[in-house]
């Protein structure tokens, strides 16, 4: 079974696939969209991650396989959600990750109350025109004063994980997938599938 994973990133997909066979088996292959010949930017317009998610996945699925799509990012209660969907571009453009971090940092200069999650949605969308299936899923941590920890990627040494003792910067990568938010939202998603899976593979 082919699923398009509607993403470029050649990293995430591996971490896509690896998951997904966990729970599905390993007949399940994941394209990226380079593997389906689509090369384009897809314009994320969508106000939520479910939102973003869904449309980058009804254009893979418009290729006539299942498709899958995410988006993520950090939500800091103190700044209502933000940076939220705009978490790879809360400097103002598609920018570095020591920019983004620097910027949320400064927002947060002065303040006591540093809850933050991680959030994932990943949305699912079909080439037959059925329903959508999207899933969620979140971490909870906290956003320390200065960065720790050489690992990761984006606003990772600055995510503390309470039950680790540790930054997401300062974890391995094994220990990060048993917890994040994306394993979560695929395990959920993974959930949702399989039937339909079955389905297709007997038609």
């Amino acid at each position: 079974m082919k699923i398009v994973f509607a993403s470029a990133n050649k990293n995430k997909i591996r971490e896509i696939q690896t998951l997904m066979r966990e729970y599905l088996g390993d007949g399940i292959e994941v394209l990226s969209l380079a593997d389906i010949g689509f090369f384009d930017d897809i314009e994320e317009t969508g106000e939520t991650f479910a939102e973003n998610a869904l449309i980058k996945a009804k254009v893979a699925a418009g290729f006539g396989y299942i498709a899958l799509a995410d988006d993520s990012g950090l939500s800091v209660e103190a700044l209502d959600g933000a940076p939220g969907v705009y978490s790879a571009r809360y400097c103002g453009h598609h920018g570095s990750d020591e920019e983004n971090n620097a910027k949320l940092l400064n927002e947060l200069k002065g303040v006591s109350h540093r809850n933050a999650a991680y959030i994932c949605a990943i949305a699912c969308a079909f080439p037959d025109g059925r329903e959508p299936i999207i899933t969620m899923g979140d971490v909870q941590g906290e956003i320390l004063v200065s960065p720790r920890g050489k690992g990761g990627f984006g606003y990772d040494p600055l995510f503390w994980y309470d039950p680790y003792g540790k930054t997401f910067a300062e974890i391995t990568a094994e220990e990060k997938n048993a917890i994040s938010h994306r394993a979560k939202a695929v395990a959920r998603m993974c959930a949702n599938l399989a039937p339909i899976i079955k389905e297709y593979e007997s038609k």
